[in-house]
């Protein structure tokens, strides 16, 4: 306990100062929703920074402290509050400036238009984060499998010419037929947008590793880290932008929003620094496996929100738990099982 305090105190310091400074300028009520927008952020994102610790383990303590820094600034106020008005602007008739004064002065009718794109988000996001975990399952030289069939059976995919290809251009058969006939083009387009743009940065990531091979230390600087802190990036969005979208169901107040989603992104980062310091992902082999699935059924969840069909927040951020817990309990059981094993 001492260790995590010591770890986290910065963040709950932040944390307690923004819910203290919102409820009192703003009142009860609006505390309290900043306090549920920051838990529900931080709960959906907990596979995201497994996922994340995955990535940045790799990077040099110089990018490790720019995500840290700059990567959180992006995250707040490029991803959840910025790249909404973007997309609003680029799907409708207003320019970016109308947009912005749109969220500030008339929140309501701004959170509207971000309704009417969700399709946009959730097909641009669910493509990417199937990719996400698709990749890691039928990654090369894996070691453990947690969910041995399944899989084993994608991991099979890993010998097979272009198999991970094909199986993510089915995935647009069915998400065409549940589409909306109205928005079909639109997501179609996010679809491809969000394919294309994960297989640039794991393409230019995997030629800048081999690249940097050469360098003694193993760990990615130049480039390859660049490549590599874009990828947390829009992987952060793809989390993300759904939840902004969400998060008009509960107030329309942007302050409040980006008050909420802000915390939440600060600790997602927090816990994603934690793990690499700590070894977290050794520690526990199934974790790894138990966020990539859990990510499976986030982009699942997002394919059927284009068919209307919403599951309460709250069963969605469950979803995730479940799955990291179950795959901890799991680690934790087979080290026992090796320990005893090995006396």
């Amino acid at each position: 306990m001492k260790q995590l305090i010591k770890h986290y105190w910065p963040e709950l310091l932040i944390t307690i100062g923004i819910w203290t400074l919102i409820g009192w300028k703003m009142g009860l009520a609006a505390f309290f929703i900043t306090v549920v927008l920051s838990m529900l952020e931080i709960t959906l994102s907990a596979d995201n920074a497994v996922v994340n610790s995955r990535v940045l383990v790799k990077m040099s303590p110089f990018w490790q402290r720019l995500f840290m820094t700059v990567g959180i600034l992006i995250a707040v106020f490029a991803v959840r509050f910025a790249l909404p008005i973007a997309l609003v602007a680029a799907v409708t008739p207003l320019g970016s400036m109308d947009v912005l004064k749109l969220a500030i002065d008339d929140p309501d009718t701004y959170g509207n238009y971000l309704h009417d794109i969700a399709p946009v988000i959730n097909g641009f996001g669910g493509i990417f984060l199937l990719m996400v975990a698709l990749f890691f399952f039928a990654e090369t030289g894996r070691r453990h499998f947690w969910l041995k069939w399944p899989e084993k059976l994608l991991a099979g995919l890993a010998v097979i010419p272009s198999a991970k290809y094909v199986v993510t251009l089915l995935f647009f058969v069915p998400v065409f037929f549940i589409t909306d006939p109205a928005d079909r083009e639109r997501v179609m387009a996010a679809l491809v947008a969000g394919a294309l743009t994960f297989l640039f940065l794991h393409t230019i990531t995997l030629v800048m590793e081999r690249v940097n091979k050469k360098n003694v230390m193993k760990k990615q600087i130049g480039w390859a880290a660049f490549v590599s802190f874009l990828y947390l990036e829009v992987l952060d969005a793809s989390f993300s932008l759904d939840g902004v979208v969400g998060a008009f169901a509960l107030t329309s107040n942007i302050v409040i929003i980006m008050a909420g989603l802000g915390i939440g992104a600060l600790w997602v980062r927090t816990m994603t620094i934690y793990m690499v310091r700590k070894g977290t992902l050794l520690q526990y082999r199934y974790l790894e496996s138990g966020a990539h699935w859990a990510i499976a059924c986030l982009s699942a969840i997002m394919f059927l929100k284009l068919a209307h069909i919403e599951l309460p927040e709250i069963l969605v951020g469950s979803i995730g738990l479940v799955f990291i817990g179950s795959a901890v309990f799991a680690s934790i059981r087979a080290n026992r099982q090796d320990t005893t094993i090995g006396k």
